[in-house]
């Protein structure tokens, strides 16, 4: 967490106007209600919803790559752009996906950590690159085909979630969204 109390403070229920309740309703989870990003970002409906939309395509069935493997770059994502929310977040939603405490503890780590497969390591690798220099190099495009075996289409949504999730930690990070709840904060990422 960048910021220990909001910028914009995410919205309770009895302030929200008519438009913002509308486009509140397509966020609501059956176990927590409506997370803090989307009562911070509702200040802004129409953003929101296109905002939604793209969000859709990363987290869901239309992205190429397989949940765990998404779940690698938006955490090594999140990490580098220090963006507390974001990380724990993604903790619980990679831990559904397939990735064991020791793999999550270890993406903080990067690539060249011991214990990585080849393919694990080309995706940590270009998420590096891509918050570092918004490119990924010639070397690690290669990897991607050849040690992960990803296809153009995949390759292209490991920028595609890269893109967005950087993003979205810019959001966080700014706003001082506060975790809900039921996330953990990670001492690694304390304000």
């Amino acid at each position: 967490m960048r910021l220990s109390s909001p910028r914009i403070p995410a919205l309770a229920d009895d302030e929200l106007d008519d438009e913002q309740r509308g486009t509140l309703d397509s966020y609501r989870d059956g176990d927590h209600g409506v997370f803090n990003i989307f009562r911070t970002l509702v200040h802004a409906p129409r953003p929101l919803r296109r905002f939604g939309f793209w969000a859709g395509y990363i987290l869901g069935r239309h992205n190429s790559l397989p949940p765990r493997e998404r779940e690698l770059v938006i955490l090594r994502v999140g990490y580098l752009c220090k963006a507390g929310y974001e990380w724990a977040q993604h903790v619980v939603i990679g831990r559904d996906a397939g990735l064991s405490d020791d793999e999550i503890q270890r993406i903080k780590a990067g690539a060249d950590v011991e214990g990585w497969s080849s393919s694990d390591a080309a995706l940590l690798r270009a998420a590096d690159e891509l918050v570092g220099d918004h490119f990924i190099s010639d070397a690690t495009w290669v990897a991607l085909a050849h040690d992960a075996g990803l296809s153009d289409r995949q390759r292209m949504d490991v920028v595609f979630t890269a893109g967005q999730y950087t993003q979205v930690s810019m959001m966080l990070n700014t706003f001082g969204v506060q975790l809900d709840d039921f996330l953990v904060a990670d001492p690694d990422l304390a304000p």
